[in-house]
């Protein structure tokens, strides 16, 4: 007893004399007008240990705030780094706090452009924050689309309560959430669902239910929902082949949450690895899921690229990978995923690419007898050292544009196809120990009768991908039924391919 007394003892001492040597600092955020601007905040002590702000949304290292935050910190030096997405100049800093000097703080951030302004509304498609969280987490990031992933295999939160009339939110009058959106993980990888009513009956995670039943049954389940959108979160999970031969996929993670904004996950996880001699960490990664999107693009599927963060369980911040989609006129939530789907779109982590081909946005197609003239304008905003812009062509680059510090960050090239392909642009920043990038969605070009552009190569690679993939199915899955069950899937997607094979139209 007289132990336990002299504990709590010894804790009231601590924490008194915690509260006497704190002192307050006021940090402030203002626009170029000096208004309160909503951002992001990453703030941390000499040991870098992040510090935390009572009632404002904390995650791994930062805190989001409307402008304003106020905190009790001990006497020492405090380093900061103040942000808001992509269009704002990020600021770093220092502040000193001393023994009975309460500190005030006053930062402005620099917007660098106004891509709404401009047509292009930013989103992201991978958000695990809480709800109640998620206005605040728009405006600190200056995002506009965010659905929220509320349930995630044997997650649920409306298991105990009652689904909304109504799933989408509005703040501010021009950004949007939606509390309905859903994530089937499991071994085959991860497909995210939007646009549904209510939750799918998923069974458990990856280790309670690692192959049956079929990702392929809940993706049955909903295209009953008129609007339902999937994504197939990132290009190298195992069952890739066979959701891609199912045709119902809507768009592919190329901005994806291995992508984080201090790190790099070096891995592919439980999904298909890479040859990490050709593609070495830490930015081998990122560059095998561009591989892979291109062999996607160059079996003649035309997919557009998203994006996605997976705030709430990695490191990012809400929206640091994200997709801006251009609009004509004010944005609405249905009109921005109906420019998605159109490929009117770039991802990014970072460098702000604006790109128009003959006059047209990305996700255009063209069109002539026996060949087709480019003539190529590109826009590059980055607050991240960029090296250079690239013209991607049939998966390989054709054109390199070096970029020139403190230039003007506009580049222009032709081109010229006698055969149907299709070309992107991108821009990968310098920092090496990241993969910070920006990619517009393709443009497409068909010559004559031949709309889309096949390669062996491609197909061949999709093939001995699900010939192994099938092999991992049946030794996992004991079970005849259930083997039997998944494995149709694949029987189908390899037809598929096969059929794909007898297309091709170049090796």
């Amino acid at each position: 007893m007289k132990q336990r007394q002299t504990w709590i003892a010894w804790v009231i001492v601590c924490c008194v004399s915690y509260q006497l040597s704190a002192e307050s600092l006021r940090l402030v955020v203002v626009d170029g007008a000096g208004a309160l601007l909503p951002c992001r905040i990453h703030l941390s002590d000499s040991k870098d240990i992040p510090q935390r702000v009572a009632g404002l949304p904390f995650w791994r290292d930062h805190f989001v705030c409307p402008g304003e935050a106020q905190m009790d910190l001990s006497p020492g030096t405090y380093n900061y780094t103040i942000e808001r997405g992509p269009e704002y100049r990020s600021v770093t800093g220092s502040v000193t706090m001393a023994t009975g000097k309460p500190r005030s703080l006053t930062v402005a951030l620099e917007r660098i452009v106004d891509m709404a302004a401009l047509g292009w509304w930013s989103g992201e498609l991978h958000v695990h924050r809480a709800v109640e969280e998620m206005p605040l987490h728009l405006r600190a990031e200056d995002l506009h689309i965010a659905p929220v992933i509320t349930w995630w295999n044997g997650r649920n939160l409306w298991r105990d309560r009652a689904l909304p009339d109504s799933t989408l939110r509005k703040v501010d009058g021009n950004r949007f959430y939606d509390v309905m959106a859903g994530e089937d993980e499991r071994e085959g990888g991860a497909l995210m669902y939007f646009g549904l009513p209510r939750p799918l009956p998923l069974p458990g995670g990856r280790q309670e239910f690692p192959e049956h039943p079929s990702p392929l049954d809940f993706v049955r389940m909903a295209r009953q929902f008129k609007g339902a959108w999937i994504d197939l979160e990132k290009p190298f999970w195992w069952d890739m082949p066979v959701w891609l031969a199912s045709g119902q996929i809507d768009s592919i993670g190329l901005a994806n949450n291995h992508m984080c904004r201090s790190t790099m996950y070096q891995s592919e996880a439980w999904g298909r690895p890479r040859d990490t001699v050709r593609l070495p960490p830490p930015q081998g990664n990122g560059y095998w899921t561009q591989e892979l999107y291109y062999h996607v693009l160059n079996s003649g599927l035309r997919v557009p690229p998203s994006a996605g963060s997976a705030s709430g369980v990695l490191p990012n911040p809400v929206g640091y990978n994200r997709v801006y989609v251009h609009l004509e006129g004010d944005l609405s939530y249905q009109g921005w995923w109906s420019g998605l789907r159109a490929g009117r779109s770039f991802v990014t982590n970072g460098p702000l690419l604006m790109c128009r081909a003959n006059g047209h946005l990305p996700g255009h197609v063209f069109r002539a007898e026996d060949r087709q003239e480019i003539s190529l304008r590109v826009s590059l905003v980055s607050d991240t050292p960029v090296a250079a812009v690239e013209i991607v062509r049939d998966g390989q680059i054709a054109k390199t544009m070096p970029v020139v510090p403190d230039g003007p960050g506009r580049f222009s090239a032709e081109l010229t196809f006698a055969e149907s392909g299709w070309f992107l642009v991108r821009a990968i920043a310098t920092p090496s120990h990241i993969f910070r990038f920006g990619s517009t969605a393709p443009y497409y070009v068909e010559i004559g009768a031949t709309r889309s552009r096949v390669s062996r190569a491609s197909v061949r690679f999709f093939m001995g991908w699900l010939e192994e993939r099938e092999r991992r199915v049946a030794k996992q899955l004991q079970d005849p039924m259930k083997r039997a069950e998944v494995l149709r899937h694949h029987r189908q997607a390899m037809r598929f391919w096969q059929r794909r094979w007898e297309q091709a139209n170049v090796e």
